[in-house]
């Protein structure tokens, strides 16, 4: 089978390999899945780099989240061969960059009826945690949330779900013609801040500032952003996709009692009971099989030309995923 893997890290582009492997063979518990379509997303990138919170065990195999179908195993006849699955690999000694993956069964979870492969391997990373942080932050119906990284995957499904429990969203873009588009799908408010002031744009829209802000990106922005929160207002931190640190204003902090939280969604999975995973599953997946949900594909690449997807992935101001298909 062909397996995509890296020996060292480093940039993707430099220390991906393609190799013929043989097949893994599923354990009592374990089901075989030919997988069919992979979703890039910044964490599988970063984790290729050695700086994301799980270190990879060289030589590795690449990618969290993919979707395919059981080809071996049926364990307890709850996943027969031919069974449609949605997973995620994150956690385990083998990537989803692979034509085949063998998991724990638990670990898989069947695709509801009419869900595309291309649809199904995006529902793990970004969704969920679209839909729990939405949810942890209790925010309710006319309440401000700003988003850095607006035209992000997860940018772009925070909105959604967002919207649909009457929360109004302010988000932060970097191109001008991601502008509309977010419109389109539900932001009240977009800010370029290549060329805008957002403090500025914040104080003169939403005036005394939002409650929330979802921050993906660290660095200088995240510090800004920090400033459009209102009195008792909360940052949630779950990426630094500056690669930077957040420069803390302690003084705004004090003043404002402005309280900043780290959101892992691997961290959380483990800790919630399967009652609150199957719910949170629950809803992520009738979230994306509503009518309004659009979960966009840009770009679509065959296994063997992974560096030619990353190139793609890498390109400023692309709207939608890149997936690696089989």
């Amino acid at each position: 089978m062909i397996d995509v893997i890296f020996e060292k890290t480093g940039m993707p582009e430099d220390v991906l390999q393609v190799k013929e492997s043989p097949a893994p063979e599923p354990k009592s518990h374990e089901v075989q899945i030919e997988v069919k379509a992979r979703n890039i997303n910044p964490s599988d990138l970063l984790f290729i780099q050695g700086k994301y919170g799980i270190q990879p065990s060289l030589p590795s195999s690449a990618g969290f989240e993919a979707a395919g179908i059981i080809s071996k195993g049926d364990v307890d006849g709850l996943l027969p061969v031919g069974t449609r699955v949605m997973f995620t690999a994150q956690g385990t000694n083998m990537g989803t960059w692979r034509e085949y993956i063998t998991l724990p069964a638990k670990q898989v979870i069947p695709m509801p009826e009419g869900m595309s492969f291309e649809v199904a391997c995006q529902a793990f990373v970004n969704p969920v945690t679209a839909v729990a942080m939405v949810n942890k932050s209790e925010l309710k119906a006319g309440e401000w949330l700003l988003l850095t990284a607006g035209a992000s995957a997860f940018g772009k499904f925070a909105i959604q779900v967002a919207k649909s429990k009457g929360i109004k969203v302010a988000c932060t873009v970097r191109h001008d013609e991601q502008k509309s588009y977010l419109a389109n799908i539900g932001a009240d408010l977009v800010v370029n801040t290549e060329k805008e002031d957002l403090k500025k744009v914040i104080t003169e829209v939403v005036g005394e500032g939002v409650s929330v802000v979802f921050d993906a990106v660290g660095g200088e922005l995240a510090a800004k952003a920090l400033t459009c929160l209102k009195q008792l207002g909360k940052m949630y931190s779950f990426g630094v996709l500056s690669g930077q640190p957040i420069p803390l204003n302690t003084g705004l902090m004090i003043f404002k009692e402005i309280t900043i939280e780290g959101f892992w969604l691997s961290s959380i999975l483990k800790r919630i009971s399967n009652e609150e995973r199957a719910e949170l599953y629950k809803e992520t997946q009738a979230y994306l099989m509503h009518e309004d949900s659009t979960a966009e594909v840009a770009e679509k690449f065959p296994l063997n030309e992974v560096k030619a997807a990353i190139e793609a992935y890498n390109k400023p101001g692309r709207n939608g995923k890149i997936l690696l298909v089989s």
